[in-house]
């Protein structure tokens, strides 16, 4: 009987490293766009061009509702006939 349990474990020991392997990958792939300097540039523009209430919702929301509300009021203004950026 203390055969069956050493035959049990033998594939559960060699197949757990090879998980571990696969999440490790698996969590660079989401790690990655966030160690990037894109996001460090978006904010450098984001901060010299934004008008106060955007900045206002950049402290109070966050970065993203931030650049969201950023980049609508950019497609905005290049819509609009006589405004100029």
């Amino acid at each position: 009987m203390g055969d069956d349990g050493v035959v049990t474990l033998l594939p559960l020991a060699l197949l757990l490293p090879l998980l571990l392997l696969l999440l490790m990958l698996g969590m660079e792939k989401v790690e990655g766009p966030l160690r990037e300097d894109a996001v460090t540039e978006q904010l450098e523009t984001f901060l010299d061009s934004a008008r106060p209430d955007e900045v206002e919702t950049f402290v109070s929301e966050g970065f993203a509702p931030a650049l969201d509300r950023y980049w609508r009021r950019r497609r905005l203004g290049r819509l609009l006939p006589g405004r100029s950026k």
